[in-house]
């Protein structure tokens, strides 16, 4: 939300009437004339650019106005904070030829920069300025400066049109890296000297690169490497690592935009490239893409080397970490490319990893080494189940209050579920500690998590799952606990408050969606006769504690269409464990309650219409609801005279004309065949009820092998007195 101010400032520039914009425009265009720029103008430009952005159209700006922009924004004298306007202007309007714009172009680096910023503001003819960038990136610059604006300007280009590099402008950018990454110059830039009478070249002789640990740079220079100033190269050679990501996943990837086909990689075998890449002198016999692969991995390896040297600075210690994530996330495209580098690259990462499992501050550091361990064990026959066991425990576990290291675990988690679910088993055994993270960070990443979910629900973890979606709030209480514990003394912890954490968390979840989300992918993808209801049989009494909730939801028609496995596994656990057997408190009125909810819903699914489609619910839907009330009836006896005539219409329902309609013929003698069959057994309602509402002790040996109460024999016995031809019915 705006200020009231800024607010103001906005409504005034989006009803400017089209009079009073034109004497603006008039009066802005007299400034730009102007050789010098007061503060006036300053204002005036932010005004102009206030109006220009102010709604979501584009203006177009009078061909003056945008002409003497362009001349202002090129000018070699012009200040910054102008420039820096003036492309802001141009950015939110319509230019009339950004082509034009691209073709004046000079040599000076400030102007490439702001006038790349239009060009990319548009996303509209590109191809000049790209032309213009590869000329700078061909010629030799008496000073390079505009080729450090060349490298991001690229950058952002290749991310909106990558087909716009031809075969031979990606190599020429292929050997550019190549030279930056590894021959930059290994002593510092000459410092600027503040003059003086014993001034001289020998007192400005510049020194040579040093570690982060004070020690003289002894092999190639690269983003860790110290100095008061920077040559040329050096810089260059911080923005092709700063890019080499990028590019490497843009330009040598396969199924990108690689020129080259994936089985011809060069004109060189693939068996002789690993020879050749095998020492360094001979690299150079290597086409372009091979050549920046073999000196990209070098770098990285210089770079997990140098990472491991104590810094003197404490920013230092900082950029080793970064650099390592970027160094190890740049191998593993390059294995991905080419598989014999796997093999030179484990060993050092490994090793890496050693150094850095036990020192939790470098966590984040550990995620690539993960992916890497992730895309690559499995070929190089290397045990990757450490690794995961520290990621999937310790890091949820002790981290879970780090927010970035929280998105990133569960970035990793979402890019590789198929993965991770068939081939790394702890990651669906550590459901717990990964819901941590959740706990924690609940308001942003419910979301991700939900998306997560179903790779890792199965049967197994079903019930515990939804047991720890219910106890998030708990979880976060607890972990607000635990990270207080380690700040706070034992006589100081009666006076912690987790009320704000807590609430926080409460917060989160009072909107139902991610419980919502956990039911629909368990009846879309966990088998319903392995689901979560088999547990019901161990706590049947849930069915009397929420006899409320159950009515509610069995009772409503939507929930067949939207939740049909849901709902048909509850009506059926309705009809198997609503009975006194398995709870004392169920009641006479209890059971008609029910009985009287799903009579209703089967009546308003059986109604037909001529006028009207019936709805196509399922067969089983329609079985399981007879039946279910059929128990019902059964265990309060003066139900069944108003079942007996619902069934009895169910052979007129199935063989009218919608119906018909709407089910296969083995669907239609599917709920005939039903409803004959119960139909018949009520009315006798004793062996209804023994057939029906069996004890809960039915799978007790003695039911099988006494023959005064087998159920076989008595099963028997009822199917003899219910066959169609049998006498012992009454008429």
């Amino acid at each position: 939300m705006y200020s009231a101010g800024t607010e103001s400032l906005i409504k005034q520039a989006r009803e400017i009437q089209d009079e009073e914009l034109q004497k603006f425009y008039v009066r802005v265009s007299k400034m730009l004339s102007s050789k010098e720029h007061c503060s006036e103008t300053i204002d005036s430009l932010q005004r102009l650019k206030l109006i220009v952005s102010a709604t979501k159209y584009a203006r177009l700006l009078p061909a003056e106005v945008q002409n003497k922009l362009q001349t202002l924004l090129r000018s070699p004298g012009c200040p910054e904070q102008l420039r820096l306007l003036c492309s802001a202007v141009l950015s939110e309007s319509l230019p009339p030829s950004v082509r034009s714009l691209s073709a004046g172009l000079t040599q000076d680096c400030r102007s490439l920069g702001s006038v790349a910023a239009i060009v990319l503001a548009q996303v509209d003819e590109l191809l000049p300025l790209c032309q213009h960038l590869l000329k700078c990136l061909e010629s030799r610059q008496p000073e390079g400066q505009i080729c450090k604006h060349t490298l991001p300007i690229l950058s952002k280009i290749i991310s909106f049109f990558p087909e716009i590099l031809s075969e031979d402008q990606i190599n020429l950018v292929n050997r550019k890296l190549v030279d930056w990454l590894r021959y930059a110059s290994v002593h510092q830039g000459a410092s600027l000297s503040s003059g003086g009478f014993f001034t001289g070249p020998r007192s400005r002789q510049p020194g040579p690169m040093t570690e982060v640990d004070g020690v003289v740079v002894g092999d190639f220079f690269t983003v860790l490497c110290v100095g008061q100033s920077y040559t040329e190269d050096q810089w260059m050679n911080m923005y092709a690592f700063s890019m080499l990501r990028k590019w490497l996943l843009t330009y040598d990837s396969e199924g990108t935009c690689n020129t080259e086909s994936g089985n011809d990689r060069s004109e060189v075998d693939s068996s002789v490239m690993s020879m050749v890449s095998a020492t360094s002198s001979s690299s150079r016999l290597l086409p372009p893409k091979e050549r920046l692969r073999e000196k990209s991995f070098e770098y990285c390896q210089r770079l997990i080397e140098q990472s491991d040297r104590k810094a003197i600075k404490r920013t230092d210690t900082e950029l080793q970490k970064v650099c390592l994530i970027e160094a190890v996330a740049v191998m593993d495209i390059i294995c991905k490319e080419d598989s014999s580098y796997v093999y030179r690259a484990f060993p050092c990462l490994k090793a890496l990893y050693g150094r850095l499992s036990g020192d939790l501050a470098f966590a984040r550091a550990l995620m690539p080494i993960a992916q890497f361990y992730l895309n690559h064990s499995e070929m190089a026959a290397v045990d990757s189940e450490a690794v995961f066991r520290h990621l999937l425990s310790r890091f949820p576990s002790e981290m879970f209050n780090e927010p970035l290291l929280a998105f990133e675990f569960v970035q990793f988690c979402r890019l590789n579920m198929a993965v991770l679910q068939e081939r790394v088993p702890l990651y669906r055994q550590s459901f717990p500690n990964i819901f941590k993270f959740l706990a924690w960070n609940s308001p942003a990443l419910i979301a991700d998590y939900m998306e997560l979910l179903p790779s890792l629900m199965c049967r197994e973890t079903a019930v515990e799952i939804l047991h720890t979606l219910l106890d998030l709030p708990c979880l976060a209480a607890t972990l607000d606990l635990q990270q207080k514990s380690a700040t706070f003394q034992a006589a100081d912890r009666v006076l912690w408050d987790n009320g704000t954490k807590l609430a926080n968390c409460l917060e989160a979840f009072r909107q139902p969606s991610l419980i919502k989300f956990f039911f629909n992918v368990l009846e879309n993808n966990i088998d319903g006769k392995t689901s979560i209801f088999n547990d019901i049989t161990l706590h049947p009494s849930l069915l009397i504690d929420q006899s409320r909730e159950l009515l509610d939801f069995a009772g409503s028609v939507s929930n067949i269409s939207s939740k049909k496995e849901l709902y048909t596994s509850v009506v059926w656990m309705i009809g198997e464990y609503l009975s006194v057997s398995y709870d004392k408190r169920c009641t006479v009125e209890l059971i008609t309650s029910f009985f009287e909810s799903l009579e209703a819903v089967l009546l308003e699914i059986t109604q037909v219409r001529q006028s009207t489609k019936p709805p196509n619910y399922h067969p089983r839907v329609l079985t399981v609801l007879m039946t279910t009330l059929s128990k019902l009836a059964s265990r309060s006896q003066d139900l069944i005279p108003r079942l007996s005539l619902s069934l009895s219409k169910m052979r007129t329902f199935a063989q009218s004309a919608p119906v018909a309609s709407c089910y296969s013929e083995e669907d239609i003698e599917e709920i005939i065949t039903r409803a004959s069959e119960l139909v018949n057994l009520l009315k006798l309602p004793n062996v209804a009820q023994f057939v029906l509402a069996p004890s809960p002790h039915g799978d007790n040996p003695r039911w099988h092998k006494d023959t005064n109460t087998s159920l076989p024999h008595s099963m028997r016995a009822v199917s003899g007195l219910l066959h169609k031809n049998s006498s012992f019915l009454p008429g």
